[in-house]
């Protein structure tokens, strides 16, 4: 939903923080829920969306809770010459795979169109280069 819409409509209760089996949901000192991929990836389970009651989220197995997407920045080790794949190999679906470069490092790419914005490569990417934004930054970041 539109954000003034979620905003009108949570209370800041906590209810989906509670529920998050995964731990990713951290309340902004506002008191509104936001995820933190630090502490892992999101399952897209929807206990959560079910948790809340003012239909603040809400959860559609077919629909995608967000438009995030990955992208790898510039600090990502193996485009800095050093062998690193943690993003790809924690990613199940396969959306980051490494291409190989003659005479260098297998480089990362993003499959947006796979990448569903669990944030499984965020937490465990030892260089912090992995970024999860809105579709429209995604496609100027890859341009």
């Amino acid at each position: 939903m539109a954000e003034a819409q979620f905003f009108s409509r949570c209370d800041g209760c906590g209810d989906c923080r509670e529920a998050c089996l995964q731990h990713i949901i951290e309340l902004t000192d506002g008191g509104y829920p936001q995820i933190d991929f630090l502490n892992g990836e999101c399952t897209f389970c929807g206990d959560c969306a079910r948790a809340c009651t003012k239909g603040a989220l809400a959860y559609s197995p077919r629909v995608a809770p967000w438009r995030v997407k990955a992208v790898v920045m510039p600090e990502c080790l193996a485009r800095r010459g050093v062998v690193c794949r943690s993003c790809g190999e924690q990613c199940a679906i396969g959306a980051i795979r490494f291409h190989f470069v003659k005479g260098g490092i297998a480089q990362p790419q993003v499959d947006p169109a796979a990448c569903t914005g669990c944030g499984v490569c965020f937490a465990v990417c030892p260089a912090q280069a992995i970024a999860l934004r809105d579709d429209p930054v995604y496609q100027e970041a890859c341009a």
